[in-house]
């Protein structure tokens, strides 16, 4: 059983509420139920919320990282305020092939985000279009996890080589399926290229629903102003942005770390109240893995267990700090 359950009741009118003591001090219990507003992320009570946290890398290949220790570590040591679990649809033993396997690596770290009082992203990791499968998952994620406010539903990770009338209505059929269920956890909706698109969802907008932002995608070392510009230029629009992934590397997740790069980045969303996810937790020889293959499963990564990309990120989530909306670049 939870420990959070005993934290939580329903309201008679369907909607989320805490019944927390004044000592409960997680971001969860501060913050409640999330919603949009306009284009912020927005707590229960109507203010404005950044998120910062670390994304696992896919569960079918690095499901030793996949565990209540892990999160209960980057919530305590990276700071984190919210972690992805990124459940993998292609390479192998993917959720298509084996979902009982992907429903073992993924469930711990939810339930120990319900646990840690932090906020959940449930990816449904794939660069490829699976509706029928998006929607099976997303019934099961609705129903068992609906009703916790730690849960930010991701329902198309990066469609790549899709336009955005296919993404567009991929997507309004799997927030439908989760709406049926849960009317109020914040649904991340993708665009195509990589989550790079925005001028096209800024043209054509998903229409009639609440509570949806829309997740834009960058590595600092590949990416530079013209995406800034763009993201700016769709929040303009009314659009509202959420970084579910970035790094530091380039974008095929190695190459040169952009050090200096990832700090305009990081400024950049900050000054914007834009919630934002480091890639990856994972032991792959590579730029964009936080850690090396030595590193324990359940946490306890000290400095010399972390790549530099580790050390960058983490010091980033600990390190950023809130800027106040009066002090916020329009």
């Amino acid at each position: 059983m939870l420990l959070f359950l005993l934290s939580l009741i329903s309201c008679g009118n369907g909607q989320k509420t805490n019944n927390l003591t004044a000592a409960d001090s997680t971001v969860v219990a501060q913050n409640g139920q999330l919603q949009v507003i306009g284009t912020q992320l927005s707590n229960e009570q109507g203010e404005p919320l950044v998120l910062r946290g670390a994304s696992l890398g896919w569960h079918n290949l690095w499901p030793r990282f996949y565990n209540e220790g892990a999160v209960k570590w980057l919530k305590e040591d990276w700071k984190c305020t919210v972690v992805r679990a990124a459940m993998g649809l292609e390479i192998e033993d993917n959720y298509r092939e084996n979902p009982e396997f992907a429903l073992q690596c993924i469930t711990p770290v939810i339930e120990a985000a319900i646990d840690n009082g932090i906020y959940v992203i449930i990816d449904f990791h794939a660069h490829n279009k699976y509706l029928d499968e998006a929607k099976l998952f997303f019934t099961e994620m609705a129903t068992k996890y609906g009703e916790y406010p730690n849960v930010i539903y991701e329902i198309w990770n990066e469609p790549d080589y899709f336009e955005w009338e296919e993404v567009k209505a991929y997507s309004e059929e799997v927030i439908d399926v989760i709406r049926a269920i849960d009317p109020d956890n914040i649904i991340l909706v993708g665009s195509p290229h990589w989550d790079q698109d925005l001028h096209l969802v800024a043209e054509d907008p998903i229409q009639g629903v609440t509570n949806i932002m829309y997740t834009m995608h960058f590595y600092a070392a590949t990416h530079e102003a013209w995406l800034r510009d763009r993201t700016d230029e769709a929040i303009a629009a009314g659009i509202p942005i959420f970084v579910s992934e970035c790094g530091g590397s380039e974008a095929n997740g190695d190459g040169r770390l952009g050090s200096e790069e990832w700090k305009t980045w990081v400024e950049w969303m900050e000054s914007r109240r834009i919630s934002w996810v480091a890639w990856s937790v994972s032991d792959k020889n590579e730029t964009c893995s936080m850690l090396l293959p030595r590193a324990e499963a359940e946490g306890n990564w000290t400095d010399e267990l972390l790549k530099p990309w580790g050390k960058l990120a983490r010091n980033s989530i600990r390190e950023a700090v809130y800027i106040p909306e009066d002090a916020v670049t329009q």
